[in-house]
């Protein structure tokens, strides 16, 4: 999303890179977007001067440098890293990417010395070492040799199956294709070819290759819509909205080839939802933030194309980074069998041991003397002795039960077919069955003491729907007619006034229509407005409809009802944004927007309206918000009072609220904002610290209430599951008294529960600490 942290920032010369000093060349084609270049504001030029002043920590704090469309670029020495003795190897890994364990030269060492991990396979083999000793052998050494190696053989033949199917996925994501710049155009190329600098342009139902910048699109504003299913799950689409500046200059294939962009952002790591960069361009510079960002395993979804440039490839795209190494995983019942195995050879040793002492003692009372047992060595008995413990060892080697891995193995391996044929597991909604994709953990399903659940969209349907709300202190929602009267019988709103209203939406409240049609109550106005205009939501207009893709439900659903109740987001730029409000169409430039993240709890929006005022409007949880409101707020307590009814009855709540905002302080809050905006080191704190200057004194205006029904068949699992001794833990953000009512209707909590909130184990710990230390 713009704001005007993309303003840009020049700096130094000095401080870019210099052909002269470094061995790679440019096609420089500045000369012809010169003429385009749009001038600098002079209130900019302050923020220029604290760019060039913060720009060298960047270096070490961003030390990922991305030169795009040169491959010299990355051939500099300190771009290169020793991987032994003298051999150096590029920092920047290429795009392949391997998932597999093992390949041709080392499965059979890597897979031995993870079956002798096994104490059974171990004591075989040891065995197997003192059978090839003559003077303590008692037993043919093929007899545990091939045993040994059947079992050895049967789990590598399964271990390799699953590794061979690893490789076939690693070789078809390898070699799928996208459009890479080569020699000025773009040709299709394989994505273990593809290289960090690389442009490439992507296309609809495709999936993303590599880390990229996203640089211009084919959507208006070069926005990009995205499924991150591979990612994290969630199947909402999400957008992704390029610099303005790149949006503007690199539509064509000719600019693509001659752009030469240099980005310095942060190491690769694993945060799926941070990224901290800027790009360097044409003498000026530009905050880059994780909106820029499509991710590796992100699909294009609602765009035609989209280009970008690869920042992070292969190993080092943040996917990878959290995939970990593959890791041989053992269950519980493996180290069962493990301490048995100990337990048993333990049990073997001491009866060798006892047996080995009597041999002693019979050799010295009766073997030394009887001449018909000589058998032609002059061993002393301790000696003998000694060589008849390793061969009692042997010939008691069948106390170890070898036999039980290979009979665990065939095991699991039927288990794993008879839960794919489980009629029970199948979803004929979506023709999904069951399936087992290791053989290894099947056991540990009837295992699980613990299940941790995340509430929304888990236990939820995640589909959000406007109930109820209130505003000025007073409540709507109910079933009333058009004099605030209560109606015994619901009857619909109708919804044919408004030309915009979506014919799915149901509300039953007609005395709020009826208010918001007369236009007495300008509070009412504010309300929508608000929902109209503080959101991150885009408009897909392809098919001619208003089609709205929002990141998150709960915003979808506030723009939705806005939308029904006469307020209509129409359009945005980077900069303005576009509302029908009853009717009447207003253009809103946007002079910043307040993201909002878990830590925040809200977000905002600050516009300048048609008169020339400006005005930050708010929403979030009533938490942050009841904290930052004016100390003059009359309908306060009927708000609060609104929230507790709201959420006794399940509804998610958000708070409203707005202030006015003279130029004078605005113009001095824009310049902490764009500097931070910038920052090259701890640029999230230091935008929330900016952020807290600004959200202060606010007018609370309403709150909203959203259901977010249960899935079917919720209460049921749950109440079987706790049948199974199963601890529930479920993760919520919402109220105590919201998270209580929904723990009642899925079954969590039951009337015999005992319900500890967090101030009250706050105090037994304190007491359980005193007495502890008295």
């Amino acid at each position: 999303m713009f704001s005007e942290r993309d303003l840009e920032t020049t700096f130094e010369e000095d401080s870019q890179p210099n052909d002269e000093v470094m061995p790679y060349s440019d096609d420089e084609t500045e000369d012809e977007l010169d003429s385009r270049q749009p001038a600098v504001e002079p209130g900019q030029n302050q923020i220029n001067r604290d760019a060039k002043e913060s720009r060298e920590p960047l270096k070490k704090e961003c030390s990922w440098q991305v030169k795009a469309n040169d491959e010299c670029f990355y051939e500099q020495p300190q771009f290169k890293r020793t991987i032994f003795l003298c051999f150096k190897k590029s920092k920047y890994a290429g795009n392949a990417i391997k998932t597999y364990k093992y390949n041709p030269i080392t499965f059979l060492p890597l897979n031995l010395y993870e079956q002798f991990k096994r104490a059974a396979n171990f004591y075989f083999l040891v065995l197997l070492i003192l059978q090839s000793i003559p003077q303590i052998t008692t037993l043919s050494w093929y007899t545990t040799l091939v045993p040994l190696l059947v079992v050895l053989g049967i789990t590598a033949v399964k271990d390799l199956v699953d590794d061979i199917a690893r490789h076939r996925m690693d070789n078809e994501v390898n070699n799928r294709k996208c459009e890479v710049i080569r020699d000025g155009r773009f040709k299709n190329t394989k994505w273990k070819d593809i290289k960090v600098g690389d442009i490439i342009r992507l296309r609809k139902n495709t999936f993303v290759p590599a880390d990229i910048l996203l640089l211009s699109s084919s959507e208006p504003n070069s926005l990009c819509y995205v499924e991150t299913a591979e990612l994290d799950g969630e199947t909402n689409l999400k957008f992704k909205m390029a610099l303005e500046v790149t949006h503007r200059y690199l539509q064509e294939e000719s600019a693509m080839a001659d752009f030469n962009g240099l980005i310095e952002c942060e190491e690769p790591n694993n945060r799926l939802d941070k990224f901290a960069g800027t790009l360097f361009w044409r003498n000026m510079s530009y905050s880059l933030d994780a909106d820029k960002i499509l991710l590796r395993g992100c699909k294009i979804r609602n765009t035609d194309f989209c280009h970008g440039v690869v920042i992070f490839a292969g190993a080092d795209t943040k996917i990878m980074k959290n995939s970990g190494k593959t890791r041989f995983k053992r269950t519980k019942i493996d180290s069962l069998m493990n301490y048995m195995v100990y337990t048993i050879f333990i049990v073997l040793i001491l009866l060798s041991a006892g047996l080995a002492i009597g041999h002693t003692y019979w050799e010295q009372q009766i073997g030394n003397s009887s001449w018909y047992l000589y058998d032609g060595q002059d061993f002393s008995p301790p000696y003998r002795g000694f060589l008849n413990f390793w061969g009692y060892i042997i010939v008691l080697n069948t106390m170890v039960p070898i036999s039980l891995y290979v009979s665990v193995e065939v095991i699991r391996l039927g288990q794993s077919y008879f839960i794919n044929w489980d009629l029970q597991m199948y979803y004929a909604e979506k023709d999904t069955a069951a399936k087992a994709r290791t053989t290894t953990l099947n056991e540990q399903l009837g295992q699980i003491h613990y299940i941790f659940s995340d509430k929304t969209g888990t236990l939820t349907q995640n589909i959000m729907t406007f109930k109820k709300c209130c505003i000025n202190g007073q409540r709507y929602g109910d079933c009333r007619d058009g004099a605030g009267q209560l109606q015994s019988h619901p009857e619909q709103v109708d919804f044919s006034w408004n030309m915009y209203a979506d014919g799915k939406f149901s509300f039953y409240d007609h005395y709020l229509i009826e208010q918001i049609k007369s236009g007495k109550d300008p509070e009412i106005q504010k309300f929508f407005f608000l929902l109209a205009i503080c959101h991150t939501v885009m408009i897909d207009a392809s098919d001619g409809q208003l089609n709205y893709q929002a990141a998150s439900p709960d915003e979808g659903a506030l723009v939705m009802a806005a939308r029904n109740f006469g307020y209509v987001f129409l359009s945005r730029t980077q900069n303005t944004i576009t509302i029908s409000e009853m009717g009447i169409e207003r253009t809103y430039d946007v002079l910043a927007i307040l993201d909002f993240n878990s830590d925040r709890k809200r977000m905002s929006v600050i516009v300048r309206e048609s008169g020339g005022n400006i005005r930050l409007y708010c929403k979030g949880a009533d938490t942050v918000i009841y904290e930052r409101l004016h100390p003059r707020n009359p309908k306060r307590e009927a708000t609060e009072e609104a929230l507790d009814i709201f959420a006794n009855e399940t509804l998610r709540t958000l708070c409203l609220c707005y202030r006015d905002i003279s130029h004078h302080e605005f113009e001095a809050w824009n310049k902490k904002f764009l500097e931070a905006s910038v920052a090259t080191t701890n640029r999230d704190e230091a935008l929330d610290k900016v952020y807290e200057e600004i959200e202060k004194n606010l007018i609370l205006l309403g709150a909203t209430a959203i259901e977010d029904k249960l899935q079917d068949g919720v209460p049921e699992t749950i109440s079987r599951l706790s049948k199974a001794d199963i601890k529930i833990w479920v993760l919520t953000g919402d109220k105590k008294e919201t998270a209580e009512n929904i723990g009642f209707s899925c079954e969590l909590l039951t009337d015999e529960t005992t319900i500890c909130y967090g101030e009250d184990i706050r105090q037994v710990k304190s007491t359980k600490d005193f007495f502890c230390g008295n």
